[in-house]
């Protein structure tokens, strides 16, 4: 019993000479633990903070990229330039976040912020081309000026718009040859869409004789053309003289018809025209020049 209670005193007494030695080190743990409760009364929000930040940015980033693939989809838009929009779009919004992050924790962001615009500057002028063909691909994708299966003009290329792509649109001329058109400089260039207003109107010329009746005539072709089920009956064709010839008179017919018919309403059209005007006995005279011979006496 004894010997216990003298290694208990001795235990006791090194414990003491350690506290001394500490103490006289110059170790002072009031001192320390003052300084480490001001790091946390002073870091420590910032930390929270930057916690709720980056939490409350990630779902926001999540969200955006629902949104924004929502919206795509309605665009009729492939499902790999779609990707690419909402990945890319996701990958700079959480580029954004991150500087933000570090911010909140006192961090210089400027040098950083430098440092990514300089690689930027670099990649964007490495790929300058591509770039803006992708401008356009997302400016054309975002207000539409022409959807696949439009009738459109553009530049000096006429067809119907087989694909849209994020870098390029491929259309289908009239005589079944394929464009592709970058999207680049089409943005800057005129677009006409035929298509757009849900009808396009046929452009038809006939001519018939000085000796017509051209009320006759005008009427004549009028029901030739009520006989066409893909001429749309509003609005209503056009008949009426376009302009007076050396050898006839130039009658313009115009029927409206969805754009994908157009060329088949065109032939369709003349076709059946030209039979009811040969029915009612109308002449189409063709070009004519009078030739006077002198002989001499």
């Amino acid at each position: 019993m004894g010997s216990l209670i003298a290694q208990q005193d001795t235990l006791i007494t090194e414990a003491a000479n350690t506290i001394a030695t500490t103490n006289t080190i110059g170790i002072n743990f009031d001192s320390v633990k003052e300084a480490l409760w001001d790091m946390v009364i002073s870091f420590g929000p910032r930390v929270l903070l930057a916690i709720l930040v980056l939490i409350l940015g990630l779902w926001l980033i999540k969200l955006s990229k629902k949104v924004l693939n929502k919206a795509l989809q309605t665009k009729r838009l492939d499902d790999t330039a779609r990707k690419f929009i909402v990945d890319i779009t996701g990958g700079l919004l959480a580029v954004m976040l991150f500087i933000s992050v570090l911010s909140l924790f006192g961090v210089p962001t400027t040098s950083f912020v430098a440092i990514l615009g300089a690689g930027g500057l670099a990649i964007g002028l490495a790929l300058q081309g591509a770039l803006q063909n992708f401008a356009g691909g997302v400016l054309i994708l975002l207000f539409n000026p022409y959807r696949i299966g439009h009738l459109v003009e553009i530049m000096g290329s006429q067809g119907f718009v087989k694909d849209i792509r994020i870098f390029n649109t491929t259309i289908v001329t009239l005589d079944n040859k394929r464009v592709t058109i970058p999207n680049g400089p089409l943005i800057n260039q005129q677009i006409i869409n035929f298509s757009e207003e849900g009808s396009i109107r046929v452009e038809l010329f006939v001519n018939v004789a000085y000796d017509t009746d051209l009320k006759d005539a005008i009427e004549t072709i009028g029901a030739a053309l009520e006989t066409d089920s893909k001429i749309l009956k509003t609005p209503a064709p056009e008949i009426g003289v376009a302009e007076l010839g050396d050898s006839s008179i130039k009658l313009f017919v115009r029927p409206y018809t969805k754009a994908g018919l157009y060329w088949q309403v065109h032939m369709e059209a003349l076709k059946s025209v030209c039979e009811a005007l040969q029915k009612r006995n109308i002449k189409i005279p063709f070009p004519q020049h009078e030739v006077r011979i002198k002989k001499d006496q």
